[in-house]
């Protein structure tokens, strides 16, 4: 499974909002000057993350956006779901390490890849974006 820049650019945006301490909002301008990232990128990201409910915005003069939460309560893994949806490297498992296919009780690799998915999700939930600042 390869992530996209969806996930890279959303967490590095994510970490922006986290450094400002919650004192005041971010513009998307501000984020894509300093990351070097494309505003229209951002805003489709920021559509998805505010719909998720993990930021808020404020309209106007000074307006921007800024965390829902504590970056100590915000997941890396609900970060990653919202930009990606499912998190699931192999067709045949969901993302809840559950078997999805027909040849399921003739499958040798099943037992693997639920390994794998588990240490996925369990990784992704153990990082909270406090972590990265």
């Amino acid at each position: 499974m390869k992530f996209s820049t969806r996930t890279t650019y959303g967490l590095r945006a994510m970490i922006v909002l986290a450094n400002s301490k919650g004192k005041t909002t971010v513009p998307l301008s501000f984020i894509s000057n300093k990351e070097k990232i494309s505003l229209g990128y951002l805003e489709r990201l920021f559509s998805k993350l505010k719909k998720s409910g993990l930021v808020k915005s404020e309209i106007g003069a000074g307006g921007g956006y800024y965390l829902s939460k504590k970056p100590s309560e915000i997941l890396v893994y609900d970060i990653v779901k919202t930009l990606e949806g499912d998190i699931a490297p192999f067709k045949c498992v969901d993302e809840n390490g559950k078997i999805k296919c027909i040849a399921k009780d003739k499958c040798g690799a099943t037992d693997v890849l639920i390994k794998v998915q588990q240490a996925i999700n369990k990784t992704l939930k153990s990082i909270r974006l406090s972590d990265l600042v």
